[in-house]
């Protein structure tokens, strides 16, 4: 009985489950016989359709008939469900006619609504996406871009850029986008490029994402163009120069290939941008402007160079050169001081090259670090002793510019020369400062707000015109501070530091200030730099007298302030200055 029981329950369950495949395969049977009858019906309407039984609509496209059945248009286009809906009058009448589309197009068209079947190809993809966006064929409209993207190569790129522009295909466009930026060197080789718009050429010329090694090669795209282009004129010349950064160049391939090219040469709208490129090249004067700024994936990339300084809590000096590459987050160490650690000097660059001066106490001595050799070179000395000054290049030479001696605030000026290496006395400054924000924009020389006699400060700012040699008051800052920094980008001062909570802008050529963004706290006695046309605010003490480590970022364009990496270490009252470093991508 037991035994009976058991091969009963077992047989059950055999049972239960035989029971389950056979209802698996009904219902795979019922799937396939719904689809099969389907797809039987399709065929049937496809052979009416070609033998005009029980249509109900005749295309007549490009002086062709084609016999239809509304049912099968509307189900595929919107475009003919409306037309077939909305009481248009083409609902009523038995023969359409369509424009813009071929014949031949029209009946691969039909052949897809009606088996589901297309062949695009190369020669017909085109007029096959213009009638399926006509005709809101989106599933084929799909297939079209589909193999487009598939086909997408620099030899193609902008061509396919330009159809996807047309037709609003956002995802294309920005793919054959990012090909005509990673791939510019060899998509400037095919005829396509030539057919591109100056503005069109323009966009990925302002790019900073513009791959390539060399800036030599986006200026021969830039002439090939112009040379195929020539009924546009000088003009479209100087606009498609103006975005080709020329103080990049090798100094030798500027000379012969570009202030020696004919078509340039009899374009007075460029010789400014040649000038510009010349100083820069003769002068070695840091350029903050876009025109100088390395791209991201040439062979020259921005570097950040944090100098000594000083603690946290302000009693050490620290020995510490160190450079910072915001694109990768890296520190690398450079060579130190010979022989002894600086606070309160005054840094620049010449000629990528790192000047230091002065520095608490009682110092005149005057270094440079040769940063293609890291290493370090003593420089003739200032003529007296300055800590808490500024130092600023100009047309090529150095000035050191008020500051501290021990016993006095100092409005002394002093110039150096680099080819005579010797250092000579400029007029003096109006007001006497030190801890002042010095900088050098549009060929003058400004000194803003800073320390004066007495333990007070002031607001004023003072202009240095080298040509006339000559100060004068400009309109003054909207604080009265010391411990501030500043730095000049496209035209426009900015300044930090005093212990205010803000970033300040000055325009010289309207003589006028305004606040750009807030801060997360007070900072003074920080060290500026820019990079990629941002200022970066590194280091600093805050209200408590304590130097922090934070980097903030403030972006002129969209007035953000954010916050990138920390430094290595809390430091205040240091160096920060930028510079070009030959890279391999």
């Amino acid at each position: 009985m037991a035994s009976s029981y058991r091969t009963w329950g077992h047989g059950s369950k055999y049972l239960q489950s035989s029971d389950t495949a056979d209802r698996e395969r009904d219902l795979q049977r019922r799937s396939c016989d719904g689809m099969c009858h389907a797809n039987d019906i399709l065929q049937s309407l496809n052979r009416d359709r070609h033998s005009g039984l029980f249509t109900d609509v005749v295309l007549q496209v490009d002086g062709c008939k084609f016999f239809c059945h509304k049912v099968i248009l509307s189900s595929k286009s919107s475009y003919f469900r409306a037309m077939f809906t909305n009481g248009l009058k083409e609902s009523r009448d038995h023969v359409v006619g369509l424009q813009e589309i071929s014949a031949p197009v029209m009946g691969l068209l039909l052949d897809f609504m009606y088996e589901g079947r297309i062949s695009i190809q190369e020669d017909n993809v085109e007029e096959i996406l213009q009638a399926s966006d006509l005709l809101h064929i989106c599933s084929l409209r799909d297939e079209c871009v589909k193999f487009l993207d598939s086909q997408l190569d620099p030899s193609n790129c902008v061509a396919i850029m330009k159809f996807a522009d047309m037709f609003s295909i956002t995802s294309l466009s920005e793919k054959s986008k990012k090909l005509m930026l990673e791939g510019f060197e060899e998509v400037s080789n095919h005829e396509e490029f030539l057919e591109l718009t100056k503005e069109e050429l323009i966009e990925y010329l302002s790019s900073d994402d513009l791959v390539v090694s060399k800036e030599e090669t986006v200026y021969e795209a830039v002439m090939k163009w112009v040379k195929k282009n020539k009924s546009q004129g000088g003009e479209a010349l100087r606009d498609l120069l103006e975005h080709v950064r020329l103080p990049l160049m090798d100094p030798a391939y500027f000379l012969e290939k570009v202030e020696l090219d004919k078509t340039i040469q009899e374009c007075p709208e460029c010789l400014p941008l040649l000038h510009e490129a010349r100083i820069y090249h003769i002068l070695g004067d840091p350029m903050s402007f876009r025109r100088a700024r390395p791209r991201r994936f040439m062979e020259v990339s921005e570097l950040i160079v944090v100098i000594g300084g000083s603690d946290r809590r302000g009693t050490l000096k620290l020995p510490y050169i160190d450079s910072y590459d915001p694109r990768t987050g890296q520190w690398t160490a450079l060579s130190t001081f010979p022989g002894y650690t600086k606070s309160e000097m005054a840094v620049c660059t010449l000629k990528n090259n790192i000047y230091v001066s002065g520095g608490h106490t009682y110092s005149r001595h005057v270094w440079m670090l040769n940063t293609q050799i890291n290493n370090w070179v003593k420089m003739a000395s200032l003529s007296t002793n300055r800590w808490r000054h500024g130092m600023v290049t100009l047309k090529g030479q150095i000035y050191a510019i008020g500051g501290f001696d021990g016993l006095k605030r100092l409005s002394t000026v002093e110039r150096y020369n680099s080819f005579t290496n010797t250092w000579s006395p400029v007029t003096p400054m109006l007001e006497a400062v030190s801890s002042a924000a010095v900088v050098s924009c549009m060929n003058r020389l400004y000194v803003i707000g800073g320390a004066v006699e007495h333990h007070g400060n002031t607001d004023k700012v003072q202009c240095y015109s080298p040509e006339e040699d000559k100060w004068t008051y400009r309109a003054p800052a909207p604080f009265c501070k010391d411990g501030i920094s500043g730095v000049e980008i496209d035209g426009t001062i900015y300044v930090v530091g005093g212990l205010v909570s803000a970033i300040f802008s000055y325009r010289p050529n309207t003589d006028t200030w305004r606040e750009e963004a807030l801060l997360p706290g007070p900072l003074e006695s920080c060290g500026v730099a820019v990079y990629r046309g941002k200022v970066y605010i590194m280091g600093g003490r805050d209200e408590n007298g304590e130097a922090t480590d934070r980097c903030l970022v403030f972006d002129p364009e969209t007035k953000m302030v954010s916050e990138d990496g920390p430094l290595l270490r809390s430091t205040s009252h240091h160096g920060c200055v930028s510079i070009l470093q030959k890279t391999r991508i």
